[in-house]
């Protein structure tokens, strides 16, 4: 009994992976609160793309909130993780530049996850796997 939890052998890696793609849940909170938000963010709004603040922020919402619906289904996983690990790294890179690494770690919280995802794929339980079969 106990040879199991020390093999290398996972136990259901499909499974794991579908519990990492709920984990954008959280990230879609975020993503809501800007886009409610919207008027009093775009104001302050950091413009790495030299796109306007406005438009910087519309690209955060989509990767925020648009973006993990995608990552949750499993449905063109990894080009949905695209924007996702780029808006995190920005918010790590750019958004909190100069602050300390607690500040920081939130954005790492979530870009973590995502790179694992992008490696690995959405696993059997998602539509991409159900689409390709």
């Amino acid at each position: 009994m106990i040879y199991k939890f020390v093999t290398r052998t996972p136990f259901y890696p499909d499974a794991g992976l579908l519990i990492l793609r709920l984990f954008s849940l959280f990230l879609m909170y975020y993503g809501y609160d800007k886009l409610v938000n919207f008027s009093e963010k775009a104001a302050y709004w950091p413009d790495p793309f030299y796109i306007g603040r406005a438009a910087s922020l519309s690209l955060t919402i989509f990767a925020e909130l648009v973006c993990p619906v995608f990552i949750i289904f499993g449905l063109f996983m990894r080009v949905a993780l695209l924007p996702a690990i780029i808006n995190m790294s920005l918010a790590i890179f750019i958004g909190h530049t100069g602050q300390p690494f607690l500040a920081r770690e939130h954005a790492f919280s979530f870009l973590i996850p995502f790179v694992v995802l992008f490696l690995t794929g959405p696993g059997k339980y998602s539509l991409d796997a159900s689409i390709h079969k």
